[in-house]
């Protein structure tokens, strides 16, 4: 598979990802919770929060949208903005997963959960992907 394609795919399996961690999200009530900036969501307002700050399972729907439409863009043709563009949304939601709460809850061994555990864990992982194969197209500096 060509780097293009990978990085389709990998973008694509990660909105899905953050989709089903949204869905999770707003049913039960999981608001966005950064320990490290004492930065926490009210879980009566998961809704309205998810939009502009994510939820605890997903990054916002802003940034989930944008990324809808540069995998899409991608898809249909090469495009080095798109993927420098994916790449950076890669990075930036690997780093959110490392510092929400929930995620962190949702891989400890106490935490595993059959709902909640898979989508972080795959989210987490294709984030990755969208990061290295994205910004591999950087040029040297």
């Amino acid at each position: 598979m060509r780097a293009r394609s990978l990085l389709v795919v990998a973008s694509a399996g990660q909105l899905a990802a953050g989709v089903a961690g949204q869905r999770v999200a707003l049913r039960d009530g999981r608001s966005f919770d950064i320990a490290l900036l004492r930065w926490r969501g009210d879980p009566r307002r998961v809704a309205r929060d998810s939009w502009l700050f994510g939820t605890g399972l997903s990054a916002p729907v802003v940034m989930l949208a944008a990324q809808a439409a540069l995998t899409t863009c991608l898809a249909a043709r090469p495009s080095r903005n798109a993927t420098l563009s994916l790449g950076a949304l890669g990075a930036a939601m690997s780093g959110g997963y490392l510092v929400e709460r929930e995620f962190r809850s949702a891989l400890s061994p106490g935490g595993w959960n059959l709902a909640v555990t898979p989508i972080a864990a795959a989210g987490f992982a294709l984030a990755l992907a969208m990061a290295v194969l994205g910004l591999r197209a950087m040029p040297d500096t």
